[in-house]
């Protein structure tokens, strides 16, 4: 456990001078907010920038769930950026649980173009590969595309995202976030200031619910799980001279069906129970995400602390939702 922590703090210190943007990794983040602050006050940008950007958190939150299976975890990314418009980023992050490192790795490609004082546009296309360890029993790797409209009303900023998890075919979300942006007054001609950013973020998408043979149900969001997709397998044993019980079943998801035998010496005969079960998947209101970043910003370095809390919308006795406090902290450096 010791040198698990140390690996990573060491990664963090090396990262922050070596790597670069805020990781797109929960639903209540915008990753381009904090180098668009960097620049607001530039008269002339030039063409090309570069960034380094470190960080840790308490639990990686993505889409409803939790990447980091409810595990802190330290980050460090690059990024290179045109004209401010164009971003391509390779982030990797490491897990305190995990032993394998980094456990995984995400890339990303994205555009932004803003159009008026009140409305802008975004795209992105986001890629996640985990480490051998982590795909062998958690995760598959995946891709996410997403395009977002922006609506400034000098109030409230409001952004309407639709994405889509490829993974086991299509699964659509949708996100409505309301932000309110606002500084103090720059503390000397360096242009030195706090930025605060509180958010209420709304998740919408995929839901997949389990009913079986015995009437249990089983609601899940987990869209990139493995134990929610795949094929449905059975097992089954039995004695001597007798005959296992198998399980059945059929689906867009994985189960386990469980099968008993019961032997007798003669006659030989058995008995064999199974379930049976069924996915039905529908889009509904997963959860509701609160935040308050709070920034220290330089013309080149940005210290971010953002509190939040995630409110599940669903209720399931079986398979609860995430909720709870969660803290993220990101240090961001302009190298040009």
């Amino acid at each position: 456990m010791i040198m698990r922590s140390a690996k990573i703090i060491f990664t963090l210190l090396c990262l922050v001078f070596t790597a670069g943007i805020p990781l797109n990794v929960s639903s209540q983040s915008d990753t381009t907010n904090t180098i668009t602050d960097l620049e607001a006050d530039a008269t002339k940008s030039p063409p090309h920038s570069f960034y380094t950007s470190a960080g840790y958190g308490s639990n990686m939150i993505y889409l409803g769930s939790t990447l980091s299976q409810n595990q802190s975890y330290g980050y460090g990314s690059l990024i290179y950026g045109f004209r401010d418009a164009v971003f391509a980023s390779v982030s990797a992050v490491a897990l305190t649980g995990q032993d394998e490192f980094p456990a995984f790795y995400i890339g990303s490609l994205s555009y932004s173009h803003t159009f008026n004082s009140w409305f802008d546009i975004s795209a992105g296309f986001y890629r996640y590969q985990f480490s051998k360890s982590m795909v062998d029993s958690l995760f598959d790797n995946f891709f996410y595309g997403d395009m977002t409209v922006g609506f400034d009303w000098k109030i409230l900023y409001s952004k309407i995202s639709a994405g889509s998890l490829f993974s086991y075919g299509k699964q659509g979300y949708i996100q409505l976030r309301n932000s309110r942006y606002f500084q103090t007054p720059a503390f000397s001609k360096k242009n030195v200031y706090f930025s605060f950013d509180p958010y209420v973020n709304l998740l919408f998408g995929s839901l997949t619910r389990i009913e079986t043979s015995t009437d249990t149900i089983i609601t899940i969001s987990y869209p990139f799980l493995k134990n929610i997709s795949g094929s449905i397998s059975g097992s089954g044993s039995g004695k001597t001279n007798g005959y296992g019980g198998g399980g059945m079943g059929s689906g867009a998801g994985s189960g386990v069906g469980t099968g008993s035998g019961t032997t007798s010496t003669t006659p030989a005969t058995s008995q064999a129970t199974a379930t049976n079960f069924e996915y039905l998947s529908s889009f509904g209101f997963l959860e509701i995400d609160f935040g308050l970043p709070i920034s220290f910003n330089t013309s080149r370095l940005t210290i971010e602390a953002e509190p939040g809390y995630v409110l599940p919308v669903y209720d399931d006795p079986v398979y609860q939702g995430l909720k709870g406090f969660n803290f993220m902290l990101s240090i961001y450096l302009k190298i040009f």
